[in-house]
């Protein structure tokens, strides 16, 4: 470890010393920024938390998950499989090898049973990441000569915005594997870098710059030629606005097989249109049997949804210690990562083993009256769509201002379980589910929902908003000024944080911090925690 200053032996206070040693810094005097390699962000040397949650998170992060990331590798799919993919597809390097980055992001800073449980989230997320591109990867002809494998036949490939549930009734047969949610969802959020050839290749061949920048990445995929074959037909959707269309007729022209497109609509809390949305899902139903031979199976879609269900109460187990006390033990960033992962995906064994194990962490913080976010100055709502290229945001505000991230809009969407009781119920609530879909119900879906802030921000105990400026979303750039007028009239504090989804070209991730930083200090007056977080240059970082 190099020192800037000598150390100073004649002034040196033993015993604060030892005890900075055993359990690590005081808040205020930890200098995380310090850590940084000018440009990168990346660490100079480990951040010291103590003896024991050092340790911890060396073995029980660090190891455990470098050691499962490679029996994954191999569980899912072996090492020839993913060796080709990397070698093949652009995307798999950048994200897996800077993956433990990423974790050290999310987690900075923490310290005691919330280094404990919000691991436990990204383990999730990474495990079924593997599983996913593995599959991929498994199945994939562009990496088996051409040949269409037993797997290519039992693989089912869809968009990311369409629910991992609605394939469940063959689930006991087949594997469904979304096309974007790794090669683009996971990546941004890994490294800041990976989706800007997709956007740049796709605005070469003449869509213009404009419209949301996820679909330009998503359409840029298949552009630049980074989307394995891995399935015999496609179910794609319109995702969240109408942007997204381009990618759905590009996807189709590329893809050249198979496709059913089954959009979210434009309205909402319309009874005739969620019958639409039943019949849409019937339909996608019957061309999946059309293409597999295989039918409809009730037993295998009630089993897998009451399992469903219960990642869901779970859920409203954790909102409801998130709202009513402070021993939450989970920080933003992983509740809203993994929330909006697994809610998407549909589904997997692996969300109910995580879920097993932050359920005793959690119980163990409220049997033990245990705060892990003790230097909460603010209780903070983040609510529009996140910057995705910035997602451990909430850990920096905690670190450096106080800020805890309570709950995030993306965790709210789809605040539902789903009734096996009878066809024509469980029908209607998938189709709701369906119409739920990310970014959809409380972004577009009209001012009711999208004004569903204000009972959250009470609901959770929140006394300020963090406000998110896609600047390349028409809907909520629409109702800018309708937000501004009651934050106003409701006497909120709310700082606006612009962004370009993955994009992370339009506004860096320095910018939005100087602009939490001029907030904090010119409205709110308060100063910083940890004064080394203020300014400091990570353009180049991950």
């Amino acid at each position: 470890m190099a020192f800037k200053k000598k150390l100073d032996l004649k002034n040196l206070d033993i015993k604060k010393a030892a005890k900075d040693f055993w359990y690590g810094k005081p808040h205020g005097e930890r200098r995380l920024g310090d850590l940084y390699e000018d440009k990168t962000g990346l660490y100079k040397h480990r951040e010291w938390r103590g003896v024991k949650d050092t340790m911890y998170y060396f073995y029980n992060v660090w190891l455990y998950n470098y050691v499962h990331m490679v029996i994954d590798v191999q569980k899912f799919g072996g090492v020839v499989n993913f060796a080709k993919g990397v070698w093949r597809y652009r995307w798999v390097g950048q994200t897996y090898l800077p993956v433990l980055h990423w974790f050290d992001r999310g987690m900075e800073g923490l310290r005691g049973e919330a280094l404990r449980a919000s691991p436990w989230h990204y383990r999730g997320m990474v495990c079924e990441t593997i599983r996913q591109f593995q599959r991929m990867f498994a199945a994939d002809t562009k990496l088996h000569g051409g040949k269409k494998n037993d797997l290519w036949y039992h693989t089912m490939a869809h968009n990311e915005t369409v629910w991992g549930g609605i394939f469940y009734p063959w689930s006991d047969q087949f594997d469904n594997v979304s096309m974007e949610m790794i090669p683009y969802f996971v990546t941004c959020h890994v490294n800041s870098h990976t989706v800007h050839n997709y956007i740049d290749a796709v605005q070469s061949i003449g869509l213009p710059g404009d419209p949301c920048p996820m679909c330009q990445a998503e359409s840029g995929l298949f552009v630049l030629d980074d989307m394995p074959d891995y399935a015999p037909f496609t179910i794609t959707s319109n995702e969240a606005c109408d942007a997204s269309v381009a990618t759905s007729i590009l996807q189709d022209w590329f893809l050249d097989k198979p496709l059913f497109a089954m959009p979210q609509p434009m309205q909402f809390d319309d009874p005739l249109v969620l019958k639409h949305c039943a019949r849409e899902i019937e339909e996608c139903w019957r061309f999946i049997e059309e293409q597999t031979g295989v039918p409809f199976n009730w037993d295998q879609l009630v089993k897998k949804l009451e399992q469903q269900n219960e990642l869901q109460k779970f859920e409203w187990e954790k909102w409801d210690v998130a709202a009513k006390t402070s021993y939450y033990p989970i920080n933003g960033v992983a509740q809203a990562l993994y929330r909006i992962y697994y809610s998407q995906d549909g589904d997997r064994k692996i969300w109910h083993d995580c879920d097993k194990k932050v359920r005793k962490i959690m119980e163990k913080c409220v049997r033990k009256k245990i705060n892990s976010f003790p230097n909460t100055r603010h209780r903070v709502i983040a609510w529009s769509c996140a910057p995705l290229y910035y997602s451990h945001w909430c850990t920096w505000a905690y670190n450096c201002w106080g800020l805890n991230v309570v709950i995030n809009m993306d965790s709210l969407m789809f605040d539902m379980t789903i009734r096996t009781d009878t066809y024509e119920n469980c029908l209607e609530d998938m189709a709701r589910y369906h119409m739920w879909a990310p970014m959809r119900r409380m972004a577009v879906g009209g001012m009711h929902h999208i004004f569903e802030l204000w009972e959250n921000m009470e609901k959770f105990n929140c006394d300020m908003v963090a406000m998110y400026d896609q600047l390349q979303c028409k809907g909520m750039q629409g109702v800018h000024g309708l937000f501004e007028d009651e934050f106003r009239a409701r006497n909120i504090h709310a700082f606006w944080m612009p962004h370009a989804l993955p994009d992370s070209r339009t506004v860096s991730r320095m910018e939005i911090r100087r602009i939490i930083n001029d907030y904090m200090t010119t409205v709110m007056h308060e100063e910083p925690l940890d004064p080394s977080l203020l300014d400091f240059d990570d353009s180049m970082g991950w």
